[in-house]
């Protein structure tokens, strides 16, 4: 099994992300995910300066993949998604089913990434005809789902036509919404963030009255309050998934990533989840659970 280090769902100056990808070409991953995929006004990367990266750190021994924008809204965004799409050195993670259109349109091999509602083997068949290589699941669905759906893949004859990809460690992206709830926070609209998201570089955590910390808030992105943390679910894995995503959070991933290496090598034993962090969507439980 792979291990690949998501795309960075955070906003960070960008000395601090360059400094992070020259620390990740070093690190235990085999696949590192570039690009921004949660809100266009992150601009301290443009789309040439995620391509340009991408084509510095192809070929130091990892594979490399740009992603995309999983809610578009206007055409400059589109206009965006094109030159990712004809960057012409690495593969695209599609995180919006008009991502998977363009890649079509080009016969370009692509990965369909989480943010796209692909939950059964149908629409896995239409979109390996489209030219998908991977899967990566949704993040709420379970173990004994994945399986089910992997056996009506056997059953169509496409099983060994893709890979399959699962989120494995991080926050959970749960929704995203056309509003900015990190700017409705600050009282800002949307319009005039002044990008505050920068001053929250792991999202901004909201709590219920009683304390629980449930969500995070990242721009539009509404994710898990607690950390997904399957590495003790690995070993259910096997003979399913061939990559496990470690979604970035800050230099800390790369050691969660060394973990999950030496657990893939059988060099950790079972480590209970700390109490902020939950495995149940993978055991068909509510997601903030442990199993």
């Amino acid at each position: 099994m792979k291990i690949s280090l998501g795309p960075l769902l955070y906003y960070w100056p960008k000395q601090k992300v360059e400094d992070f990808y020259q620390q990740a070409i070093t690190s235990e991953a085999d696949i590192i995910y570039l690009g921004e995929t949660v809100c266009s006004k992150r601009r301290e990367l443009k789309s040439r300066d995620w391509i340009e990266l991408a084509k510095a750190l192809e070929g130091q021994g990892k594979e490399i993949i740009l992603s995309s924008m999983a809610l578009l809204e206007a055409p400059s965004e589109v206009k965006v998604l094109r030159q990712l799409c004809e960057n012409g050195v690495v593969s695209l993670e599609a995180n919006d089913v008009g991502a998977i259109q363009l890649l079509s349109e080009s016969k370009l091999p692509f990965i369909c990434g989480p943010a796209i509602n692909c939950y059964n083997a149908s629409v896995i068949k239409l979109f390996v005809n489209k030219g998908m290589q991977r899967w990566v699941m949704p993040v709420e669905l379970s173990r004994d789902w994945l399986a089910k759906t992997l056996t009506d893949c056997e059953d169509l004859g496409i099983r060994s036509q893709f890979e399959v990809e699962v989120f494995a460690h991080g926050f959970m992206p749960l929704a995203y919404s056309a509003r900015c709830f990190t700017a409705r926070s600050e009282n800002k609209g949307k319009d005039d963030c002044e990008l505050c998201c920068i001053k929250y570089p792991n999202g901004r955590i909201t709590t219920t009255q009683e304390g629980q910390q449930v969500f995070i808030l990242n721009g539009i992105q509404t994710q898990s309050g607690y950390c997904y943390n399957l590495l003790n679910d690995l070993p259910s894995m096997q003979g399913m998934v061939d990559i496990a995503r470690i979604s970035p959070t800050g230099s800390e991933s790369f050691a969660t990533v060394q973990q999950f290496r030496d657990a893939l090598n059988g060099q950790v034993n079972y480590l209970p989840l700390d109490s902020k962090e939950c495995n149940g969507f993978w055991h068909q439980i509510a997601g903030l659970e442990k199993h």
